[in-house]
């Protein structure tokens, strides 16, 4: 009997060290410093023909480039997560001129620190920073610059209390104090009180006699979630969601900026893509052409709305 209970300890032994993940034995020390990366980099190709097409239609072809990189960092209880998102689309249509259709550069960076490895909450401080690469327009007009490089750009700052109980897949950060910087850097836009800043004034005859301001600053609530899992085989979702809102000019009209991603996964190297991005800010107005050829008045802000359909090439490394 001894010698049975001595054999079965030893294979029980053996068990629990082939079980790395097993209650006893951890895959990951939380006491030796780790750093990861990933990076992405895709391209979603789309395109029309017609020959002698009875039903009638126009050539097309289109393309969105983007490149993701994800820096992580874990020592016991202080967790730093950098994002980098960089994403461009184009698209020509016969008889048009090369249009743009996606835009975008954001660098986030989150610091989080627990007291202990039995609570889900975090002590986080937050940076963000947005803008995008090239001058947009409201085609057909491809005259008059809607926005540019910097033009906006926009600086998210603060702290607070960030919740994830696996934060890799779930966080909810929360900031009762966060500034939001808005910079307008061009000459053209900032005078025109593009984007929120205050407009230059002009004297009875249109003459410029004070500059618009380039730079705004606020101080305002701020409220982001993120949500990432695999929801079946080969279906990865990413919802982000963000809701900020201004202590001093209008508190409780809230920016909004919403996007809900699908990475549908072929095999290795190919994947579709299906996306939205929703977005409300009472600070970006909108351009309404009026009667008169190649002039706009403005009117208040309303709902953006973009959707992406997909499908190209995908390398991870």
């Amino acid at each position: 009997m001894k010698k049975f209970l001595f054999i079965l300890s030893i294979l029980s032994f053996q068990f629990i060290v082939a079980q790395p993940d097993s209650l006893y034995f951890k895959t990951e020390d939380i006491n030796i410093p780790k750093w990861t990366q990933k990076n992405r980099a895709s391209a979603l190709i789309s395109e029309v023909a017609f020959v002698n097409w009875n039903a009638g239609g126009s050539n097309s072809i289109s393309a969105l480039f983007n490149f993701e990189s994800v820096l992580k960092y874990r020592y016991k209880h202080l967790v730093w997560h950098n994002i980098l998102i960089s994403r461009y689309g184009i698209n020509k249509q016969e008889n048009q001129g090369l249009r743009k259709t996606d835009d975008i550069l954001d660098v986030s960076s989150t610091l989080g620190f627990r007291r202990n490895e039995f609570t889900n909450w975090f002590f986080s401080s937050r940076f963000n920073f947005k803008t995008q690469f090239t001058k947009g327009y409201n085609y057909p007009d491809d005259i008059n610059v809607l926005s540019k490089f910097m033009a906006p750009g926009y600086l998210f700052v603060g702290g607070g209390m960030e919740y994830g109980k696996n934060i890799d897949e779930f966080s909810l950060y929360f900031s009762p104090l966060t500034i939001k910087t808005t910079f307008v850097l061009d000459e053209a836009l900032a005078n025109a009180g593009s984007f929120g800043v205050t407009p230059a004034v002009y004297d009875e005859e249109g003459n410029v006699i004070e500059e618009g301001e380039r730079i705004r600053n606020e101080i305002g609530i701020l409220l982001t979630s993120v949500f990432e899992k695999e929801v079946f085989q080969n279906v990865m979702l990413v919802n982000y969601v963000s809701f900020y809102t201004d202590y001093l000019n209008e508190f409780g009209n809230i920016d909004v900026d919403w996007q809900i991603n699908f990475d549908f996964k072929v095999n290795s190297f190919i994947k579709a893509n299906f996306g939205s991005h929703l977005k409300y800010d009472n600070d970006v107005k909108t351009l309404v052409e009026t009667e008169v050829e190649d002039e706009y008045e403005e009117e208040g802000a309303k709902v953006q709305w973009k959707q992406i359909l997909g499908v190209g090439v995908v390398v991870d490394f």
